[in-house]
């Protein structure tokens, strides 16, 4: 059963339309919504799916806090301006007014399987800190448009699950996805792979075959390490994006290709296009929504949502012991890794930990030896601003006394300062002369 929260003037009228036993309609006006929409984190992620009328005055600020917590269906009058202001804000999906049982059953079953899976995140992608908030509005902008999409980070940030999501949240979601490992694709197969081939095309071609980008028409197609391909593939597929069309090997005819192209890197193509690894034209065809991964070590504050995620995935594999928490004392390991790895390698610290552990709570003993180690070294801890500044003035007052035997007027001389703030300085600082 789908919680729906309607927010809207009218709010009472289309509850009492549409309330029925397949979802649970909370309804609250403009003034009601105040005290739900960003006040309270908790009460908000209580619902899956949102409808907000564009009529309030202040929709822009509702839009923007709701899309984080859930899909959003807008509704209005017929406004092209406002529907399309909607659509880049972040809306999924727009209704005209008078709403219809028909129109918000038909939205409310597309959206019947709870996209957010988690209260932690979006998707899959878990994140609370503000640069992955960042990230999932960029998301849910990008499934918006049909524009092609760029995804860059670090390895193991999770640039798969970015494109999945925009994937699943787009009008194409119902249409194919296709991950294409470019790096796994020598030259030699590259046309047989991508575009397929004609029977009897070359010696052993027996049979039809279409190429992944056929196969995907009207869906997605995920370029993953579009940084690592040769000139060759950058060559064929930016063919591809100009013209919308390929053509089998043997083949005598272009065959149109409907397909929407996210790629992904982990390496600064810029520069590889300053010095001509890679072609200009095609990053520029390729970057038109560019969505930047933080690397994990950027945002700690995702460790423990990701950690407690990991856990809850990986814990079924111990058939002898059900492991339900993460100490504190781990917690705080974790917190204090680098992740070279990013997310891909915390999943991996979870894991193994999950395998040796000997009781229902995941110890420091189960962590893998380099995170243990290296905790043992004690941080010098940081002092307080104020502190540090008091400490330094000691050290300078009393090297100054000291080199002008006690005398405090040729100490204050050194210092850059008068006798009488010297003096005051001494009893706030409580040195004796």
């Amino acid at each position: 059963m789908l919680n729906v929260l309607i927010v809207s003037d009218e709010a009472k009228a289309i509850y009492a339309l549409f309330s029925s036993g397949h979802f649970t309609l909370h309804a609250r006006d403009s003034k009601q919504a105040k005290a739900v929409i960003g006040k309270d984190f908790e009460e908000l992620g209580k619902y899956d799916i949102a409808f907000l009328d564009l009529s309030l005055e202040d929709w822009h600020q509702k839009l923007l806090e709701l899309r984080l917590e859930m899909p959003v269906v807008a509704f209005s009058d017929a406004d092209i301006r406002k529907a399309v202001e909607a659509m880049k804000l972040g809306a999924s999906d727009f209704l005209l007014k008078p709403l219809t049982s028909e129109d918000v059953s038909g939205v409310i079953i597309k959206y019947r399987k709870k996209i957010l899976t988690h209260k932690y995140g979006f998707d899959e992608i878990i994140g609370l800190s503000p640069p992955m908030q960042e990230v999932f509005g960029l998301i849910k902008k990008a499934a918006a448009s049909e524009s092609n999409v760029l995804i860059t980070g670090e390895s193991g940030t999770g640039k798969e699950l970015v494109a999945r999501a925009i994937h699943r949240w787009s009008p194409r979601n119902d249409k194919p996805f296709i991950a294409i490992n470019c790096s796994a694709i020598p030259d030699s197969l590259l046309e047989s792979e991508l575009f397929g081939f004609e029977k009897g095309s070359f010696t052993g071609a027996n049979y039809t075959k279409k190429g992944l980008l056929e196969l995907a028409h009207g869906g997605t197609v995920f370029f993953d390490e579009i940084g690592d391909v040769s000139p060759l593939f950058q060559t064929k597929i930016l063919r591809v994006l100009q013209e919308g069309e390929i053509m089998r090997i043997g083949g005598m005819r272009q065959i149109k290709v409907d397909v929407r192209i996210i790629a992904a890197t982990n390496r600064d193509i810029t520069s590889a296009c300053r010095k001509g690894g890679f072609r200009d034209d095609l990053f520029y065809r390729l970057n038109v929504i560019n969505i930047h991964l933080p690397p994990l070590r950027a945002r700690t504050e995702d460790i423990p949502p990701l950690s407690r995620h990991f856990l809850k995935k990986h814990a079924a594999k111990r058939k002898d012991i059900f492991i339900k928490c993460v100490s504190q004392d781990v917690v705080h390991l974790l917190m204090d890794h680098s992740y070279p790895g990013n997310v891909r390698e915390l999943e991996n610290i979870i894991e193994r930990a999950i395998s040796f552990a000997n009781g229902p709570e995941i110890l420091t003993a189960d962590l893998p030896p380099f995170l243990t180690q290296s905790s043992s070294r004690k941080k010098i801890p940081i002092p307080r601003l104020r502190d540090a500044i008091a400490g330094l003035e000691r050290e300078l007052i009393i090297s100054a006394l000291n080199e002008s035997d006690g005398n405090i007027s040729h100490a204050a001389t050194t210092l850059g300062m008068y006798r009488q703030q010297l003096q005051r300085k001494l009893r706030s600082l409580k040195i004796a002369t």
